[in-house]
């Protein structure tokens, strides 16, 4: 059986935005807190494509990939994820194979099919919104850094014959299904999707063909997690996650709020349990707390990895926040 001290675990980042803050400020503190997970022994720093939101500012999620890269010596840093029906999988695989070449095995690449963003933004995106197979994009992209695509008219330079770690990452069961019939490592996003969380997993697994990737299957699942020295204080922090799905919820700007002392008044009847649902698979509280509730979801769902995202509104809290999830881990 999996134990926290067998599991690897890994940090995924916004960059978000807080009020007061410019998306200047976002990225220093990105680069501060990748440093810092490097520091406290964290296996991989992904960065999630977002579009078209205030309050996220990972929207040229290579670019950034690669400033966190230069940034850093050691972790292993990546997407999580590229929504590949937004890009050419020729581009993403000369983008990540210039990534690789600068920073060799050290990337790796998460693929989404959401938008990540609304629908409006999603068709400025796409110039073609004919529907594309995602596993078709995929199995073009995997073409694209192989050997076999070096004699081709049309090739990724750089890109072909890098050995770039591809993952799946979802959100409902239709990856799930398809990481397993290809043989890749899949990451579930259960810090906003926790209901599905289990179905996932159990389809993954069952579906999963060896392949040239992966010899068996290696799961990862997403955390929302708010750690601090105390329960109370960790409560406290979490408000500004409440804040910001409440107003994702409500289609106004989401850029990370101060927490607040109580969210009654803030959110309708209906919306506290929609909120409060979407942190089912969330931990948070002082060390004790947050490493019995992690212990408990690792054995749930026998996990490999945990990827972990953790964002108080304040920067000094979340490297904290960090820190004190780094030695309940180990």
């Amino acid at each position: 059986m999996n134990s926290s001290a067998k599991v690897k675990y890994s940090v995924l980042d916004l960059a978000p935005v807080a009020v007061g803050q410019t998306i200047s400020d976002a990225f220093k503190n990105t680069a501060e807190l990748a440093q810092h997970a490097e520091r406290l022994g964290f296996n991989r720093y992904w960065l999630a494509e977002h579009h078209n939101m205030d309050g996220i500012a990972s929207a040229a999620t290579s670019v950034l990939i690669g400033y966190v890269a230069s940034k850093t010596n050691t972790i292993r840093v990546g997407s999580g994820g590229i929504m590949l029906p937004n890009h050419a999988p020729l581009v993403i695989a000369e983008q990540f194979g210039t990534l690789e070449s600068l920073y060799p095995g050290r990337i790796d690449l998460g693929l989404g099919r959401a938008p990540g963003t609304d629908q409006a933004t999603m068709r400025a995106l796409r110039r073609d919104l004919q529907n594309q197979d995602f596993g078709e994009q995929v199995q073009e992209l995997f073409y694209y850094f192989s050997e076999g695509s070096r004699h081709n008219k049309i090739k990724a330079n750089p890109g072909t014959g890098l050995d770039i770690p591809i993952w799946l990452l979802g959100s409902s069961l239709f990856s799930a299904e398809l990481a397993g019939q290809l043989g890749l490592p899949y990451s579930f996003a259960s810090h906003f999707a926790p209901e599905l969380l289990m179905s996932a997993l159990d389809v993954y697994r069952t579906h999963f063909k060896p392949s040239k990737h992966l010899k068996a299957p290696y799961v990862m699942i997403g955390v929302q997690a708010m750690a601090a020295d105390k329960n109370e204080q960790a409560e406290f922090l979490l408000t500004s996650q409440y804040l910001r799905f409440l107003s994702l919820i409500r289609g106004q700007s989401i850029q990370l709020k101060p927490p607040v002392k109580n969210m009654a008044g803030l959110w309708t009847p209906a919306e506290e349990p929609y909120v409060k649902g979407r942190f089912e698979s969330a931990v948070f509280g002082g060390p004790e707390k947050v490493k019995m509730q992690l212990n408990a979801l690792i054995e749930k769902t026998q996990a490999n990895e945990v990827i972990i995202t953790s964002e108080p509104y304040d920067h000094q809290a979340r490297l904290r926040s960090f820190e004190i999830l780094a030695e309940v881990l180990h």
